[in-house]
């Protein structure tokens, strides 16, 4: 089968687009890997309004990618905080891998907004693909002519009228 008679129903990038597709809930997750964690932060921060943040951590929560933990200051209700749990912490690489497109294609000239550097070196980091194969402990980068791309074992072929 070939990948135009390929239903894509059932495609991951699709399905996660479900979750995650809207430019509010990816500014959420960024703040949220980055440390906010609480209502007015977020829509203070983003410039969000409140209905549409509600909205937002709702599905993120319902969805599994944010867990609201209850918290009280002294003399006010309870409220929650907004946290990454760990299928919302596995959604950092993709966010890193839009950061780095930003910064190469539409990225400011005095730099970046958010530096993120690794703890051991203070080098920059930065997203790559790799083979997960053993090559003798080699990693290297892979770009989009040493990939290839065909149906995998859940494709299901497209029906006539799709």
């Amino acid at each position: 089968m070939e990948w135009l008679e390929a239903s894509t129903e059932n495609c991951p990038v699709q399905l996660t687009l479900d979750v995650v597709g809207e430019k509010w809930t990816l500014l959420i997750l960024r703040d949220a890997a980055t440390g906010v964690r609480r209502f007015d932060e977020f829509r203070r921060h983003i410039g969000m309004s409140e209905a549409v943040l509600s909205d937002r951590l709702r599905k993120l929560t319902a969805a599994g990618v944010l867990t609201a933990v209850p918290y009280r200051e002294p003399g006010s209700r309870s409220r929650h905080e907004y946290r990454l749990t760990r299928k919302g912490w596995d959604l950092w690489p993709v966010l890193l891998a839009l950061k780095q497109w930003g910064e190469t294609y539409a990225g400011d000239p005095l730099g970046p907004v958010l530096d993120l550097r690794h703890e051991d070196c203070g080098a920059p980091v930065r997203v790559v693909v790799e083979c997960a194969g053993q090559h003798a402990g080699e990693r290297t980068a892979l770009g989009p002519g040493e990939v290839t791309a065909r149906p995998g074992p859940g494709a299901r072929r497209r029906s006539a009228a799709g």
